[in-house]
């Protein structure tokens, strides 16, 4: 099946702005308290259910896989672009890092505790969306945990909307959406944090970050 032409776009973007974004987005995640604030909880939560592999799916350079591992959790980080991947194996040597589409996982099915996806479905356009969030449940364990972070739609409810990214073209979309389609494929609404626009300096963009945990499938359905 030939390569959806968004993910060659995008893969050809990030390659070209890798080391650019090596020098300045682990800095601007560890600064900014409102970037990380779910994910110990996030970590907390998988610790809690038994451990286990967690994919940091669309990891770029690395430093949120590399946090997560500070945190006490098995990470490892899976990026479309094969320069933001090289780049993270030279930062975090003693962590596993693989080149692939994060609607693809090279993973078994049920195989991982968790998996989180910082900012990186904003590059998914709308109509796979669903798809992607499928995936992330196929890979989850019943029971395990998903952290999404994207940048918001001023609607909460509303439909998805593009915006100017300074990389390559993306998307904010609604939480109330997402939350829905996060519904229909399998998991379970825990929290939800929303982050006003006055917070992001650079664009002035609401952001927000949906937690859920995969459903236990019913045996007598």
């Amino acid at each position: 099946m030939p390569e959806p032409d968004f993910l060659a776009a995008t893969r050809s973007a990030y390659d070209a702005a890798a080391t650019q974004y090596a020098e300045v987005m682990p800095e601007r995640f560890h600064t900014s308290p409102l970037s990380h604030a779910m994910i110990p909880v996030f970590a907390e939560l998988v610790r809690a259910s038994g451990g286990g592999l967690v994919a940091d799916a669309g990891c770029g350079p690395g430093h949120v896989t590399a946090h997560l591992r500070s945190l006490g959790v098995t990470a490892f980080g899976v990026d479309l672009s094969p320069r933001m991947i090289a780049l993270a194996r030279d930062a975090h040597p003693e962590l596993r890092f693989e080149v692939g589409p994060m609607d693809a996982l090279t993973v078994e099915d049920a195989s991982l505790a968790g998996v989180l996806a910082n900012y990186s479905i904003i590059h998914t356009p709308p109509e796979r969306l669903p798809a992607t969030l499928a995936e992330f449940g196929r890979v989850l364990a019943p029971g395990g945990h998903l952290l999404l972070g994207f940048h918001a739609c001023d609607d909460p409810t509303g439909p998805a909307e593009a915006f100017d990214h300074t990389v390559c073209p993306a998307y904010r979309y609604s939480p109330g959406h997402v939350a829905e389609l996060l519904l229909r494929a399998g998991f379970a609404e825990m929290a939800r944090l929303a982050v006003a626009p006055g917070e992001d300096p650079r664009r002035g963009l609401p952001r927000a970050f949906l937690l859920v945990r995969r459903v236990t499938p019913d045996p007598h359905l």
